[in-house]
This record gives structure tokens, C-alpha cells and sequence, in this order.
């Protein structure tokens, strides 16, 4: 199913790192747990995909709405899974994801 392009786009981790700096954003890490504990970025709330409920998407209120994962992949298949759940909000998917926002020199922390 492809995803509305008006709905679900991709940004990068320079424009997501300035957000959450900024806190305008929520930021939302669908990777599992085990990868959560290795390492994850500071302020993001664990929903992983193999669990993934969209009812409990948090509620952006008016920040933005950030999923990422370890590649950008799975963040993919979780905003599939949010839309065809009826979640009307815009998504953004971290260009990426974790990879690059570690190779960009954005930090993480254990988890």
C-alpha cells in the first residue's frame, strides 16, 4: 500500500536533530527492545514494531511526529500500519534512521 505523500515523508536526521533540540518533536523508536538498550536517542519513546498499536501513538500536539528505526525500514511498515489504522496526523520517517543518525555525529545513549 503506498503510503499519501502528503501524509508520510521522509526528513533527515539534521532537520529532526534541530527539532529535538528545539523540542518540536516527538520521536518515536519502533525498533525492539534488545536494540533499545544498546542505544537510542535521548527524549524518543519505545514502540516497537513487533508490537506496534497505533491507538497508542502519542499525541504530537503540534510537534512534530517522528518514526525512526535502525535503517528505515521498519519505520515504514509502522506508519503503513498507522494509516491503515485511520491515523490522520502527519509522519515523518528519519531518513536513514539510526544509522544515519549516528554517522552524522547526532548522539545516543544506552538504554
Amino acid at each position: 500500500m503506498p503510503l499519501p505523500p502528503d501524509q508520510v515523508f521522509f526528513v533527515t536526521p539534521t532537520e529532526i536533530s534541530a527539532w529535538r533540540d528545539s523540542d518540536a518533536a516527538v520521536i518515536v523508536d519502533v525498533r525492539e527492545e534488545n536494540e533499545w538498550h544498546e542505544a537510542h536517542i535521548a527524549g524518543a519513546i519505545l514502540m516497537p514494531l513487533s508490537t506496534f498499536d497505533p491507538a497508542r501513538i502519542p499525541d504530537p500536539r503540534g510537534k512534530h511526529l517522528v518514526f525512526h528505526c535502525r535503517s528505515g525500514r521498519r519505520c515504514g511498515l509502522a506508519a503503513e500500519k498507522a494509516v491503515a489504522a485511520g491515523y490522520s496526523g502527519v509522519i515523518k520517517r528519519m531518513e536513514g534512521g539510526l544509522l544515519a543518525w549516528s554517522a552524522q555525529g547526532f548522539d545516543s545513549e544506552p538504554g
